[in-house]
């Protein structure tokens, strides 16, 4: 009886060994490949662009998206090589290696590093005081204590950063103790809405025309599906790309960012799922060739790139700590590779809420704001930035808001990973710019916003405020494109 128990207990162990052989050898490589990829790479950001303590930024963002094998992996940072190494019980090593001017790169392989040199950028002046400016609104400051607050410690918010612009004016910011005005913050799809006007540039310039076929040169032959796939499509996400964020820790998304050093060839040979222009599907592998297109236009490496980026956009508004990343290639990480502080994404929103103007200088191509604010196909999505005129459905695959109900209808925004908001709202006037670590969903970033509506309205004239308050139930939206 104790042999043939023995043997079962044998057949069983055996079993779970080539199993897991098996796993190991296909989907279970990739996704701890993933997970090294995308700890060395977030720390590195972490360290060595934004000056946080490796620690504190595991603990808070990293280890909580690895479940079970966070308590397998391990991380070095080496501060004299600016590099971060990280593995998996000693195997699936990755590392992430800082290039001045461009951030991190995660280093696929043993090879040398592209462009490890990077470039030192000239400094950018900030438009705002070196101090943190505090409200002397009461209620404006309760709104900042709500948005700070903790109401579920099993599901924390960890919000970083609150920077309220009200009529162009910085009337308020709070920051979490260890972040500042000067710190930069993974910005995640708050890149998207930065590639957008990129891309406005670019067309602004001459370079890019929405209407044309997308210069990619894999879609270049006729008879190619993807041939027909024009500029805009990408923008609008209505390109025919598949839907490619989702929860699961393999997608075409992380295994575009962790597993493969060119990022925009991974994205031209995806197939289409649809027709180009027929149905939208959240596409980061689109706005990877919208960075493509950037870098070609700037020179066609990172650094000529990184420079166009500053020159053209951050300089012009202020935007003295943001840093847009690169893969080995050197193309532009498009779809969500950006550190700013709150502070600069709130100048960003300013420029869409001024029509794509700053200091009197257009920045974006006269009528570019409408058209990233207009609708794209039964979506509450535009060009770019998320609108807030659909609330009979949810985002698909996500089951998430497209909008934000409690705001005013002509409001728009950026939105990214983990609860980075630009909130634009021209009947107010306003940008609020929220950054922080919600991994779960509630982050209260429309709740934010409507009490410092509230906050605003409550402090002018009662006639004023009931002409503001008529303004935003009324406030028209761009027409669907």
């Amino acid at each position: 009886m104790i042999v043939r128990s023995l043997k079962f207990a044998l057949a069983a162990v055996l079993l779970l060994a080539a199993g897991a052989a098996v796993w190991m050898g296909t989907t279970g490589k990739d996704m701890l490949r993933v997970a090294t990829g995308s700890v060395s790479r977030g720390l590195c950001d972490a360290v060595f662009v934004a000056g946080l303590d490796p620690a504190r930024q595991f603990r808070e963002e990293e280890a909580p998206l690895m479940r079970g094998v966070a308590w397998a992996l391990a991380y070095r940072v080496d501060r004299a090589r600016r590099e971060v190494h990280a593995s998996v019980l000693g195997g699936f090593a990755a590392r992430a290696v800082f290039r001045p001017g461009l951030g991190c790169l995660l280093v696929h392989g043993d090879g040398p590093v592209p462009e490890a040199a990077g470039f030192v950028p000239s400094p950018i002046a900030s438009p705002f005081p070196s101090g943190v400016v505090g409200s002397t609104d009461p209620a404006i400051e309760q709104a900042l204590d709500r948005a700070f607050a903790e109401p579920d410690p099993a599901h924390p918010r960890l919000t970083k950063a609150v920077v309220v612009l009200h009529q162009g004016k910085l009337v308020a910011e709070r920051y979490a103790p260890g972040y500042g005005p000067d710190t930069p913050i993974w910005a995640h799809s708050l890149s998207k809405s930065v590639t957008n006007a990129l891309i406005g540039i670019l067309v602004r310039q001459g370079k890019l025309r929405l209407d044309q076929p997308a210069p990619v040169a894999a879609w270049r032959a006729l008879g190619d599906p993807h041939h027909a796939v024009t500029v805009d499509q990408l923008l609008r996400m209505d390109s025919g790309l598949p839907f490619d964020e989702t929860n699961g820790v393999l997608s075409a998304l992380t295994r575009m960012l962790f597993l493969q050093p060119d990022m925009a060839a991974y994205a031209a040979h995806t197939p289409l799922e649809h027709p180009p222009g027929t149905a939208w599907g959240y596409s980061n592998l689109g706005y990877v060739l919208l960075g493509r297109m950037v870098t070609d236009a700037a020179g066609g490496d990172a650094v000529s790139a990184g420079r166009f980026a500053r020159h053209e956009l951050f300089a012009p508004l202020g935007m003295a700590h943001t840093v847009i990343q690169a893969d080995a290639t050197g193309t532009l990480i498009g779809s969500g590779s950006v550190y700013g502080t709150a502070r600069d994404f709130a100048r960003f929103g300013q420029l869409y809420l001024d029509d794509g103007v700053v200091d009197g200088k257009r920045i974006l191509p006269e009528g570019w704001v409408a058209y990233s604010r207009s609708r794209t196909l039964d979506t509450g999505y535009g060009a770019g930035f998320w609108l807030n005129v659909k609330n009979d459905t949810m985002v698909p695959v996500w089951d998430a808001p497209w909008g934000m109900p409690q705001l005013p209808r002509d409001m728009y925004y950026a939105r990214g990973a983990f609860g980075q908001y630009v909130v634009i709202v021209p009947s107010e006037q306003l940008v609020v710019v929220r950054m922080g670590i919600s991994l779960w969903y509630g982050d209260d970033t429309g709740d934010l916003v409507a009490a410092v509506i509230a906050a605003l309205h409550a402090r002018q004239p009662p006639a004023a405020a009931a002409a503001s308050t008529r303004g935003s139930r009324s406030a028209s939206v761009p027409p669907a494109a």
